[in-house]
């Protein structure tokens, strides 16, 4: 249940998360509407909710990582140790490039909005499209290893349908050999991580309770 619950939790933070921080200025807007953006208390806002969010949405894929290698390793006879590790190490450095893309996205409205910074449109300009390239480049290779890595486990074991495996496969490639930067591309994993949450639950409701003990 625990797994189940946080991997949920991770996947619509990070999509309310990555909402909010598309309202920041791209490459292609022009001074005015960055000058217009910056200046505005209630938009500069939408961002820093966006940029509070994402640590919380990081927080919650450690404990899914970490809760579904225990789920994995007390429900399998027998495990990879070297996917296993792979699966660690790939999550790991996912959660940190979502940290730094949100950084990278918000630190200008921060800037404004905290230290009364600047409005440099140059700035504006380069830093979201840094985000976007942390997010969509890096980011998502190493979401993909964690979706190969999961979904080999999990045909190896067992633990999870094999139409989820095969999907996997399929979500995992798609993720890794992509060459987009275009924003529906960020709702690929978390959509994939609901799927795997809604399993995970559907398998912990159908395991047998263990009898009170008086």
């Amino acid at each position: 249940m625990i797994t189940a619950g946080v991997g949920a939790t991770h996947a619509v933070l990070f999509l309310v998360g990555f909402w909010l921080l598309s309202a920041v200025p791209r490459g292609h807007a022009s001074e005015s509407a960055i000058a217009s953006f910056y200046g505005s208390p209630a938009s500069r806002r939408v961002a820093l909710a966006g940029l509070y969010v994402i640590p919380f949405a990081g927080i919650a894929f450690v404990w899914f990582t970490v809760a579904l290698r225990m789920w994995v390793e007390g429900t399998a006879r027998r495990t990879d140790i070297l996917l296993s590790n792979i699966q660690l190490i790939s999550g790991t450095i996912y959660v940190a490039l979502v940290f730094v893309t949100g950084a990278s996205v918000a630190v200008l409205a921060a800037s404004v909005e905290f230290t009364n910074g600047r409005i440099d449109p140059d700035v504006g300009r380069l830093l979201p499209d840094l985000g976007t390239a942390l997010l969509s480049v890096f980011a998502f290779r190493m979401a993909a290893m964690f979706v190969l890595t999961t979904s080999t486990i999990a045909r190896s074991t067992g633990v999870l349908p094999r139409w989820f495996v095969w999907l996997g496969y399929v979500v995992g490639l798609f993720l890794l050999l992509s060459a987009t930067l275009e924003a529906w591309l960020a709702l690929i994993f978390p959509l994939w991580l609901l799927v795997l949450s809604f399993l995970i639950y559907r398998r912990a409701r159908s395991m047998p309770r263990l009898p009170a003990m008086d």
